[in-house]
């Protein structure tokens, strides 16, 4: 097996955190797709180019989605990275794992591949770094017989994710585990089967802490939240104040809703002015916690900067029971109605996030036949010559 000089990679390996070189060596030391890669890494930042070309469209029999086809650009060079395609695999909810779990996987992707993991890509799966094509149905069997899934990739939806809710977390305000679940199992045709105009992606949070990142992420964001008064105990919070931490400057001023009041003896909240940040009970977690009316914001319309802009969410339904059966289905109707207007009139590589932004966020919800309510508004209007189209309709009926 040949031996590259790594100069320029070496130098990754001296900082203070982890290093993917260090484990891009380990593995090269008895695999031959992970020696070459570790060479064409290392002529990529010579030549400071990428030399890996785009793979076109490969995968699996009956499956659009879940492989990521990859071949380098300097094929006789480094032979054992011609075909690189990468896996990516449905992750357990919550990312549990049994050490078991773990063995299988590591002795199938030696078996077949480089041996080199992600855990875990951004759209929460397990990602299989490396592959021939011809070991793309081996792998796929064996990861079958040992009960896992592919994940998405292309146009289609990707695999649903979420934090580990009420397993390990007492905010969380609905069990995320089991709507991600249920989520996955009731769209394997849109997971597996591209159909789309770009990626669509489901992330459940269990409370405004967004531990999966879901407001920055997601086109559908489902994060835990109360509507009733955040509980508190008032010894508790002083005992916080008497080992030293300062209530007013560390969590009074920095309250976004400015809703928190404290006398040195008495926290007080008034909740209707509170944003549900979480920062308060993060600070204090021993003095405060959620209220115990729990359910969820939905928001739509998040991504990360591809071809334009980065986006945030915006709320789609302000306060939804969703652990409730019969909520659940009403948000999956909206859903599916959405993605009908989505792909009817959207563009080629356009999220539904840019899509709203292109038609305007009132003529989308209009054709998806969803109502539109007051915490949709980011900012309020402040030119008073802009109407509702009620009005006009008003106008008509009068003058006719």
């Amino acid at each position: 097996m040949k031996k590259y000089k790594t100069p320029n990679l070496d130098e990754l390996e001296k900082g203070p955190w982890p290093s993917f070189v260090k484990e891009i060596k380990r593995a090269a030391e008895t695999n031959e797709m992970s020696n070459d890669l570790l060479g064409q890494l290392e002529r990529s930042y010579d030549d400071r180019i990428s030399h890996w070309k785009h793979g076109g469209i490969v995968g699996v029999m009956g499956y659009g989605g879940g492989v990521i086809g990859r071949y380098t650009d300097l094929p006789e060079e480094f032979p054992h990275v011609s075909h690189f395609h990468t896996f990516r695999v449905n992750q357990p909810a919550g990312w549990f794992y049994t050490s078991e779990a773990l063995r299988t996987l590591c002795d199938i992707w030696e078996k077949h591949g480089s041996g080199l993991f992600n855990f875990h890509g951004s759209t929460g799966d397990i990602i299989l770094l490396g592959t021939r094509t011809e070991e793309l149905e081996p792998t796929f069997d064996d990861l079958t017989k040992a009960g896992y899934d592919l994940g998405g990739s292309g146009s289609d939806m990707r695999t649903p994710s979420c934090c580990v809710g009420k397993a390990r977390c007492e905010w969380a305000c609905y069990d995320t585990m089991k709507l991600c679940y249920d989520t996955t199992m009731r769209y394997q045709d849109e997971l597996h089967r591209p159909a789309f105009p770009y990626k669509w992606k489901f992330k459940f949070a269990g409370c405004p802490n967004d531990c999966v990142a879901s407001i920055a992420r997601a086109d559908i964001s489902v994060i835990g939240t109360w509507r009733d008064d955040i509980k508190i105990n008032q010894e508790e919070v002083r005992k916080y104040a008497e080992k030293g931490l300062d209530i007013f400057n560390d969590v009074v001023l920095n309250c976004p809703g400015k809703c928190m009041q404290w006398d040195g003896k008495e926290l007080k909240i008034d909740n209707e002015y509170c944003r549900r940040c979480m920062h308060c009970i993060n600070a204090m977690p021993l003095a405060l916690s959620p209220g115990d009316d729990r359910g969820a914001t939905i928001l739509i319309g998040a991504k990360a900067p591809i071809l334009e802009g980065a986006l945030l969410s915006s709320v789609l339904i302000p306060f939804i029971k969703i652990d409730e059966p019969e909520e659940y289905e009403r948000l999956c109707d909206i859903v599916e109605r959405m993605q009908d207007v989505w792909c009817e009139e959207g563009k080629n590589r356009e999220r539904v996030g840019e899509f709203i932004q292109r038609v305007g966020l009132g003529n989308f919800l209009e054709a998806a036949e969803v109502d539109i309510v007051p915490q949709m508004v980011e900012h309020p209007r402040e030119n008073p010559y802009i109407f509702f189209e009620d009005y006009y309709e008003e106008d008509e009926e009068e003058e006719g």
